[in-house]
């Protein structure tokens, strides 16, 4: 009985070691990124697998490119679809994640996630679209960390560089070349609110580019954009 004791005793500190572990692993890879840029991310090597089970020769779109060099009616449109409290928060938003969860609970179905960006950098950098409380768990972690060490425009300037934007298709400039052939630097108006709607569903909109719930929330979210806040 002793031994059996002993030997869960040890089991549970091995577990909270290697949670411990893997949590400064994180840690370590944000601090890096203050001043380094993403080479790929959790989200992209996905999605490139996923690609090269039909064609061992596919690969993702993908271009870094600096925060001046990406449309302000780009961050503008996102600030204002995804995330209108980004300046404010300090990585969640618990009021959104409050009114998502009225919204999911009187639909009877997941409608609406309430993650802000800084989350959603999190999941994409590290994690996967499974939905767990682990995984959500994890999430929350990650996006402390990445309030913590970083700045607000340095959070925004690796999401508008990493965020899934259609099948393959990753960060603004690739998406801007994808959707209009032209840089990211070079969005208008109405072309941002566009590629912003996407964001939630980029692989399916990439797909049914005339949805006619894509055509709708496009024009509200041009409304929206001069208000928008930017970091």
């Amino acid at each position: 009985m002793k031994s059996l004791r002993k030997l869960i005793v040890l089991l549970i500190v091995a577990a909270v070691a290697i949670v411990l572990i893997i949590q400064l692993y994180f840690f370590v890879q944000i601090w890096w990124w203050v001043d380094h840029n993403p080479g790929s991310t959790s989200f992209m090597r996905q999605q490139q697998s996923a690609l090269q089970e039909k064609n061992p020769a596919a690969k993702i779109q993908f271009k870094w490119v600096p925060y001046e060099r990406i449309s302000g009616n780009l961050k503008r449109a996102i600030i204002a679809s995804e995330d209108s409290h980004f300046s404010e928060h300090e990585g969640v938003d618990w009021e959104a994640l409050q009114k998502a969860y009225e919204k999911n609970t009187r639909k009877g179905k997941v409608v609406s996630g309430g993650s802000t960006i800084t989350q959603q950098l999190a999941k994409n950098l590290f994690l996967s679209g499974d939905r767990s409380y682990f995984r959500k768990g994890q999430e929350f972690i990650i996006t402390y960390m990445l309030e913590f060490l970083m700045d607000k425009e340095r959070i925004f300037e690796i999401y508008l560089n990493v965020v899934e934007w259609g099948v393959g298709v990753f960060g603004a400039e690739a998406a801007a070349q994808h959707y209009y052939g032209v840089p990211a630097a070079g969005l208008g108006a109405s072309q941002a609110a566009r590629l912003a709607v996407m964001l939630p569903r980029p692989r399916f909109y990439d797909l049914n580019r005339g949805s006619t719930y894509l055509r709708a929330r496009t024009g509200l979210i041009l409304r929206r954009m001069g208000s928008a806040e930017l970091p």
